[in-house]
């Protein structure tokens, strides 16, 4: 089986760069990305479950690989919710689908935002990044007439490091479009 592009491009370009530029002794230590979790939350699932089912679909067909319904943890009789009722869908990719899926969402999903400026520069403090987007039709995988309904997910970015700054030049040297830093004038 071959390996994802972006694969190769971390094992013979990213981690020589990185081990360098951070002045790192061990390639261990070199930052890496363990794991991408794509998240769909499914409000209307508490009234239909069909929407439930056709977010499953969906996300089989953007991640390539089976998605697993997420449950309620508590009651919120406002909202009509029980303990337990399925009211999403992730899915956790590793290895080569989650290369090809970064790839995916990096050269094809991400430039067909609508007034795309680039992804938040923001990362949560212990070297993983969330991205949210808020309509799934960018990916080439879903069809327009699938459904009058857009729904947004989740995607968390899991990396190995514990630091933000290693986690971030890890995801900049895959080419994430993150957002240019505008400087202020005093």
């Amino acid at each position: 089986m071959a390996k994802a592009r972006l694969e190769e491009l971390y094992k013979e370009t990213i981690v020589p760069q990185l081990k360098e530029k951070f002045k790192l002794k061990n390639v261990m230590e070199v930052p890496k990305l363990e794991k991408i979790v794509v998240n769909f939350g499914v409000k209307e699932a508490v009234a239909d479950s069909k929407s439930l089912d056709l977010v499953l679909r969906v996300l089989n067909l953007i991640t390539g690989q089976k998605p697993v319904k997420t449950q309620a943890k508590n009651s919120i009789a406002g909202f009509k919710l029980r303990e337990g009722m399925p009211i999403g869908v992730k899915v956790t990719l590793r290895g080569q689908k989650m290369y090809e899926f970064l790839d995916r969402l990096i050269n094809m999903a991400l430039p067909k935002v609508r007034d795309f400026q680039g992804v938040s520069r923001k990362l949560d403090r212990r070297g993983n990044y969330n991205l949210g987007i808020k309509d799934w039709v960018i990916f080439p995988e879903v069809h327009h007439d699938l459904t009058d309904k857009a729904y947004g997910m989740n995607i968390t970015f899991a990396t190995s490091t514990s630091n933000d700054e290693l986690g971030f030049e890890l995801l900049k040297a895959f080419n994430m479009p993150f957002s240019k830093l505008v400087k202020k004038e005093v």
